[in-house]
């Protein structure tokens, strides 16, 4: 999850990324941009990531430099573990079992040279091959990421549904131009593994695009910044809001920390099942608004890049 520094910093962007939201809504969506991994890099990235290494991995939002935007902020040391049946709930352990705990789990990947995680989650799409994660968790500062593989159901180094190489990563125009926040959405197409795909294993869940706003949001993800460690799925719940300040973004509130980038939001969600439809992904935050999540909107350019990703 990234955050913003403060409400100066970003209002030098505001109005270039308000008048990009407008523009890209009344038009038709654009390709998103895709990289192709070749076969020799998807075997190479799947005996890369041993439990140790996997164990290591730093969130990407520890390892960037902070720019004129961004820094980290550091989060409170207390944790929460109550049932997930308490709603709201800004953070805690998911102990309800279900399809959630099959479909989303930690994503991995080299970025700039080191180890680095973030969170994913498998969709329902043609090709039964689909994750969708953050468009940071696939490109960033320029570079696609490297030795990229999904482990859903990621237990504290284990991957218990195995390691899922990247066949293509997919970002959105927007974010590979300019990483504007409002389209901060990534997808990968992983490849077969032991003959079988991805959502024959996981499951799936799936995914809605321009649902609206302000409704009651289930998120998920692997945050492995303090006061968490990354080996269990967390989850937050709350009545979602849209973003009064400088997005078009989802607000949930969230104590979920680096690493969670990527985890998926759901509408709908069932606790007794597990199972929900995808309407965005943890992204950012604000400095100042500790303990706030914010996800994108899934319009016609999170559509677009899942019709091209299922159809890879």
């Amino acid at each position: 999850m990234r955050r913003h520094r403060t409400a100066a910093a970003v209002l030098l962007a505001v109005g270039a990324l308000l008048t990009g939201a407008l523009t890209t809504t009344t038009a038709q969506a654009a390709q998103p941009p895709a990289h192709t991994v070749t076969t020799t890099d998807q075997q190479r990235a799947a005996a890369f990531w041993t439990a140790d290494r996997m164990r290591s991995a730093t969130p990407l939002d520890l390892q960037v430099t902070p720019g004129a935007a961004l820094q980290q902020v550091p989060r409170s040391s207390r944790t929460t573990t109550v049932a997930p049946t308490a709603f709201p709930q800004p953070g805690g352990p998911w102990t309800g079992g279900g399809a959630v705990v099959k479909t989303s789990g930690r994503v991995f990947f080299t970025f700039q040279g080191r180890t680095a995680s973030c969170s994913g989650n498998a969709v329902t799409s043609q090709n039964a091959s689909t994750v969708i994660t953050a468009g940071h968790c696939v490109k960033y500062q320029g570079a696609w990421h490297t030795d990229w593989v999904f482990v859903p159901g990621y237990d504290n180094g284990s991957a218990p549904y195995g390691r899922w190489a990247a066949t293509k990563t997919l970002t959105t125009p927007q974010w590979e131009a300019s990483e504007d926040i409002n389209y901060d959405v990534g997808a990968a197409v992983v490849a077969p593994l032991n003959g079988q795909k991805l959502t024959a294993v996981t499951g799936a869940q799936g995914i809605q695009f321009n649902g609206g706003y302000n409704k009651p949001m289930y998120a998920f993800g692997f945050p492995a910044a303090s006061p968490y460690d990354g080996s269990k799925l967390i989850h937050c719940a709350g009545n979602s809001s849209k973003d009064f300040l400088f997005s078009q973004d989802h607000s949930l509130a969230c104590n979920m920390t680096g690493g969670s980038s990527g985890g998926p939001w759901f509408t709908g969600f069932n606790e007794a099942t597990g199972t929900g439809l995808q309407v965005s992904v943890n992204s950012f935050g604000y400095t100042f608004l500790p303990n706030r999540m914010f996800g994108p909107y899934f319009g016609n350019d999170a559509k677009a890049l899942y019709d091209r990703a299922q159809a890879s």
